[in-house]
C-alpha cells in the first residue's frame, strides 16, 4: 500500500535571505538561526556602531568645514610645498566609508528586529576595521595640521542644533522598537535593566537638550538688523586669482561693498598685494627666477615682481573648481594677469566709492624699508587719491603715526582695552568671537568685522547676531542670500520643541505597551493551535509546496494492517485512522 507523509509548507523569505546573506553570507535557510548572538558577534556590533557614530561626526565636521576649505588647502601647501585640493580624496573616502558602515548597521538592526542571530561575514569585518582605522588616522592628521578647526563644530551648532534635536528624537524613538523587544521578554536580567535605564536617560537628556541651545536665529523678525556689509577678501578669489585687479573687480561686480587685501612692501618701497610670504604658489617665479623661488616676496623689487605672471597658477590648479565655468575671454585675461600693486587696488576702490581694509605686513628688521615702510604706504594712499575715511588699517600698531585713518585690531580685547587704545572696530576670526562678545561690542559702539564667511549658514548666524560686516572669499555666494536661511520666533520654536518631545514620549510608550502585548501573546499561545493553523492554512501563490518522496513499503514495514493514512488536499486536512478510530 502507498503511504503518504504529510506535506511540508515553506514560505518564501526573500527579504530575510537578502538581509542575512549580505550581512553574514548566510543565504540558505538551514544557515540561519534565531539563537542568541555570541559575545564575539555582539562585540563586532559594538565596533560597527562605534564606527558609524565616529564617521557621522567626521562627515558632519567636513560638511560644515566647507567654509574653510581654501584655508585647509593653504595649510597643506605650507606643509608640503605643493598646491592641490586635498579635500576631494577626503570627501570621497568619507562618503564611501559612511555609506558602507551605515548600510551594514541597518542590516544589523534588521537582524535584531527579525530575531536573527548576528554573524558578520569576515570580509565585512575587514572592511569595518579598515574604515575605522582610516577614520582615526584622519582625525589624527587633521588635529595635527588643522587642530583649531574643531571649534567650527560648536559654531555650527548655533545653526543646526534645532534640526539635530529633531533628528535625534526621531532616531531614538525608532530605536525604542528594538529596546522594547529586548527588555520586555519573560526572562529578566541585570543587563536588560541597564539597557532600559540607559535608553530612558538618553531620551530624557535629548528632550531637555534645547535648554542649552544658543541660536541667534531664534528671534522675532521685527528686531532683525540689516544684512552685514560684504567685504571682498582678496577680491573674489573663486572667480579670479586672489589679490589681482580682476579679482577685486569681480568682487565689486558681485555685490561687495568693500575690499580687503594683504599688503607687503617690496625691497624698493612699493606696496603690493600677496597673501603668502613667497611668490611660489601664485606666480611663475620658479620659471623666471628659479634660484630665488624660496626667497621672501619682499626681497624682490617692483620691476621683478611686476614681470611675473599671476594667473597661470589659477588656471592650472583650479583651486575652487570654477575655471570650467569661465568664458574663453576671462581665461585669456587671467592668463595675462600680473601682481597687483596697492595703488592699483586703491584707485579701483576710489572709482567705485568703496572702502578698503588693509592688512599690512611689516618688513623684518633687516629689510631695507624697515624704517620707512609706513611712509611708503601712506604716500601710496595719497597717490591713489582715496579718502582716508575709506581706509581701515590693521594691525593697530603705530597709532601715533596713523592719523586720519581708521584702525582695527585683530586681537580679541575687552571693551576697556579697546577704549584705551583709541580704536573703534575689531576684525576677528569667526571662531574667536561668540554671540555674547558680539552683543557686548555692539552695545559699546565697537564695530565688528568677522572673517572668513563663505557659507550661507554662517552668514545667517552673523546676520541674526547683528554683525555689521563680514569678510568673504565668496561675495558672489553671499549676495544670493536675501534673508537668513531660517528664522523662528521663540514662541514658535518652544511649541515645536515641546510638541516633538511629547509626541516622541507618547510613541515610545505606545511601542513598549505593544511589544509587551505582542510578546506575552506569543508566550501564551498553544503550540497545538499553531500546528493546526499551519495544517489548515490554504496554500497561496506565494507558498512553495515541497513534496517529500512517496514511501513505498510493505505492510510489515509501515503502518499496521488496520492503520491507514489519508491526505485530502482539497480541504488541507490529514486523516489518520487506526482500528476504526479516526482523527
Amino acid at each position: 500500500m502507498v503511504k503518504h507523509q504529510p506535506l511540508q509548507v515553506y514560505e518564501k523569505q526573500v527579504f530575510l535571505s537578502l538581509v542575512t546573506g549580505i550581512y553574514g553570507c548566510r543565504w540558505k535557510r538551514y544557515q540561519r538561526s534565531q539563537d542568541e548572538s555570541s559575545k564575539w558577534e555582539c562585540a563586532w556590533f559594538i565596533i560597527l556602531s562605534s564606527s558609524f557614530f565616529l564617521l557621522l561626526f567626521w562627515a558632519y565636521f567636513w560638511l560644515v568645514a566647507q567654509n574653510d576649505f581654501n584655508d585647509f588647502n593653504w595649510l597643506v601647501y605650507n606643509h608640503s610645498g605643493e598646491w592641490r585640493d586635498e579635500t576631494i580624496p577626503i570627501l570621497t573616502s568619507t562618503t564611501v566609508g559612511f555609506s558602507y558602515i551605515t548600510f551594514l548597521l541597518i542590516l544589523a538592526l534588521f537582524h535584531i528586529s527579525l530575531g536573527q542571530q548576528l554573524n558578520l561575514y569576515w570580509v565585512h569585518k575587514v572592511g569595518v576595521l579598515a574604515t575605522l582605522l582610516t577614520t582615526v588616522s584622519g582625525f589624527v592628521s587633521v588635529n595635527d595640521i588643522w587642530g583649531d578647526e574643531w571649534e567650527i563644530i560648536l559654531v555650527s551648532l548655533q545653526f543646526t542644533a534645532p534640526f539635530l534635536h529633531i533628528g535625534g528624537l526621531v532616531t531614538v524613538t525608532a530605536m525604542s522598537w528594538l529596546v522594547a523587544g529586548y527588555v520586555v521578554r519573560k526572562e529578566r536580567s541585570n543587563f536588560q535593566v541597564m539597557v532600559l535605564t540607559i535608553y530612558i536617560l538618553v531620551l530624557l537628556t535629548l528632550c531637555l537638550t534645547p535648554l542649552t541651545f544658543t541660536c541667534p536665529c531664534i528671534m522675532d523678525r521685527h528686531v532683525l538688523k540689516p544684512p552685514p556689509v560684504i567685504i571682498g577678501r582678496r577680491g573674489a578669489p573663486m572667480l579670479a586669482p586672489e589679490n589681482t585687479v580682476m579679482s577685486f573687480t569681480r568682487a565689486l561686480q558681485h555685490g561687495a561693498n568693500s575690499l580687503e587685501a594683504d599688503v607687503t612692501i617690496s625691497v624698493d618701497g612699493v606696496p603690493f598685494l600677496i597673501r603668502d610670504h613667497t611668490l611660489r604658489r601664485t606666480t611663475d617665479v620658479s620659471k623666471v627666477f628659479p634660484s630665488r623661488e624660496h626667497e621672501e616676496a619682499s626681497s624682490f623689487n617692483w620691476t621683478e615682481i611686476h614681470s611675473l605672471n599671476a594667473g597661470h597658477w589659477f588656471l592650472e590648479s583650479d583651486p575652487y573648481w570654477t575655471v570650467k565655468a569661465l568664458s574663453a575671454k576671462d581665461r585669456s585675461r587671467i592668463g595675462n594677469l600680473t601682481i597687483c600693486s596697492l595703488v592699483e587696488m586703491l584707485r579701483l576702490a576710489a572709482r567705485a566709492n568703496s572702502s578698503v581694509l588693509l592688512n599690512i605686513r611689516k618688513p623684518s628688521p633687516d629689510h631695507p624699508r624697515f624704517r620707512s615702510w609706513f611712509m611708503d604706504t601712506l604716500w601710496t594712499l595719497q597717490k591713489a587719491g582715496i579718502s582716508q575715511k575709506k581706509v581701515t588699517w590693521a594691525p593697530d600698531t603705530d597709532r601715533g603715526r596713523v592719523r586720519g585713518l581708521l584702525q582695527t585690531t585683530n586681537e580679541k580685547l575687552s571693551v576697556k582695552e579697546i577704549r584705551h587704545r583709541g580704536i573703534t572696530s575689531v576684525t576677528l576670526h569667526y571662531k574667536k568671537i561668540s554671540y555674547k562678545d558680539i552683543q557686548a561690542y555692539l552695545a559699546n559702539n565697537v564695530s565688528v568685522t568677522v572673517y572668513p564667511v563663505n557659507e550661507p549658514w554662517l552668514y545667517s548666524i552673523l546676520w541674526c547676531s547683528g554683525v555689521p560686516s563680514v569678510s568673504s572669499d565668496a561675495p558672489q555666494v553671499l549676495r544670493k542670500v536675501p534673508y537668513p536661511v531660517w528664522l523662528m520666533s521663540h514662541s514658535a520654536y518652544n511649541f515645536i520643541w515641546i510638541s516633538s518631545d511629547l509626541v516622541s514620549v507618547a510613541v515610545v510608550m505606545g511601542i513598549f505597551f505593544f511589544q509587551k502585548w505582542r510578546i506575552s501573546g506569543m508566550q501564551n499561545y498553544n503550540p497545538e493551535q499553531i500546528m493546526l493553523s499551519a495544517v489548515v492554512r490554504r496554500p497561496s501563490r506565494d507558498v512553495n509546496i515541497m513534496k517529500e518522496k512517496l514511501i513505498f513499503s510493505e505492510l510489515n514495514n509501515g503502518l499496521g494492517s488496520t492503520e491507514e493514512l489519508s491526505l485530502f488536499p482539497e480541504n488541507g486536512l490529514v486523516r489518520y485512522s487506526h482500528g476504526g478510530l479516526s482523527c
